[in-house]
This record gives structure tokens, C-alpha cells and sequence, in this order.
């Protein structure tokens, strides 16, 4: 048979195709949109860590400063942080000493302390973080 030419042909299959097309986008942009949610998860996560990594630094950090004014000597080494929200960070603190004359010939003592805080080691966690803090106290030399 063939076709009556007053009569137009109608194509067909083309719904499918257009079906097909709409269902591999929409498949796509919600694959796109899981993979950009769970790397922006990670990223707040991390940063979330650094924060605590870098309370954790500055509680040695007035740690070590505080025990030193106190008692007059250079402090040194880690102290706890159980109870708080801090608590999985392991926080060592170094002291070193000099002794200094100044222009006047007045002894002074400057102490540099160094504060390490991480959670874990390198590599043993996904959100492992480290933060090193240092700061410089000077006093008259005892």
C-alpha cells in the first residue's frame, strides 16, 4: 500500500527519543548534584577539624604560658583536655628560655613556647588536622 498523498505522515518514535534525551539529563545533573554535596560535606568537615585543631594549639598555647608565670620557671608538656569538646586532640607544648641584657643593662628572660595539637596521625584519618601555634613572653629575668 502506499501512503495517500493527501493525507501528511506523521513521524513517529520521535517522543522516545526526546523521552530517552530528557531522562539521561536530569540523570546527570542529579549525579552531578550528589557528588558536589558530598564533596562540600567533606570540605565543612575539614574545616570544622581546623578550628578545633587551632583551639586546641591556643588552650596549650595559655597552658603553658600561665604555668610559667606562675611558677617562674619554663613549662612544658601536655596538658589534658578531657571534658571538653577538644578532647581527641593530643596537645603537646615546648618551652625554651634565654637569658638577654637589654640596652640598660636590665636581665631579661624570653620564653618561646610552641603548642602542637592533631587528632590521630597522618594518614590513620579522613579528617585528620594539625595546627602548630607559637608565642614569645618576655620578663624580668629571675
Amino acid at each position: 500500500m502506499r501512503p495517500d498523498p493527501r493525507r501528511p505522515q506523521r513521524s513517529q518514535g520521535f517522543g522516545l527519543v526526546a523521552a530517552l534525551f530528557l531522562l539521561i539529563v536530569v540523570t546527570l545533573v542529579v549525579i552531578a548534584m550528589a557528588r558536589l554535596s558530598a564533596a562540600q560535606h567533606g570540605s565543612n568537615s575539614l574545616a570544622i577539624q581546623q578550628a578545633r585543631a587551632y583551639q586546641s594549639a591556643n588552650a596549650g598555647l595559655e597552658w603553658g604560658i600561665s604555668l610559667s608565670l606562675s611558677s617562674g620557671s619554663c613549662a612544658q608538656g601536655s596538658p589534658t583536655l578531657a571534658g571538653s569538646n577538644l578532647a581527641d586532640f593530643s596537645v603537646n607544648v615546648a618551652c625554651t628560655s634565654s637569658n638577654y641584657l637589654d640596652n640598660n643593662g636590665v636581665a631579661l628572660q624570653i620564653l618561646l613556647f610552641t603548642s602542637t595539637a592533631q587528632n590521630g596521625s597522618p594518614g590513620s584519618r579522613s579528617d585528620y588536622a594539625y595546627r602548630q601555634l607559637t608565642a614569645t613572653i618576655e620578663k624580668g629575668a629571675p
